[in-house]
């Protein structure tokens, strides 16, 4: 983030955990403001509902492209410069209203692709198409 001085709007798919990677991808969304230190990641995370926590997890992250469980992540979004500071906010404000931040189940969803897909639909400008992979991302249609 502090070697990049522009806006940033990233979106990542990587195998899911497990057997469901030979099929599915996880995907997640990654944003950083013009001269921010960080990027904020928003993600889906099915686990958080065991344990009492929102699935819908917002974070500060140095780096948006880590690893998912030992699985690359491919770059399914990338958008940059001043224009994308607007598309920051209302990303954000989506992310903040998404209706299922409690509520998860693998199939058919709301999962962790239901989430960027959900965001999508809220923020057409996006221009965010996920690949067949992201299973559940057609749940909120």
């Amino acid at each position: 983030a502090t070697t990049t001085p522009e806006a940033v709007l990233q979106v990542y798919g990587a195998s899911a955990y497990g057997w469901r990677g030979w099929f599915a991808i996880h995907t997640w969304i990654a944003a950083k403001p013009a001269h921010a230190k960080h990027y904020t990641v928003y993600e889906v995370v099915g686990w958080r509902e065991r344990r009492g926590l929102p699935v819908l997890r917002i974070e500060a992250q140095a780096r948006p492209d880590r690893y998912w469980f030992g699985a690359r992540p491919e770059l399914l979004l990338d958008r940059r410069g001043a224009d994308v500071e607007a598309l920051i906010t209302a990303v954000d404000e989506a992310a903040k209203n998404y209706p299922w931040k409690h509520e998860y189940r693998v199939f058919p969803g709301p999962n962790s692709n239901t989430f960027p897909a959900w965001v999508a639909q809220q923020v057409p400008d996006l221009g965010l198409e996920l690949p067949f992979r992201a299973i559940g991302s057609g749940w909120a249609d």
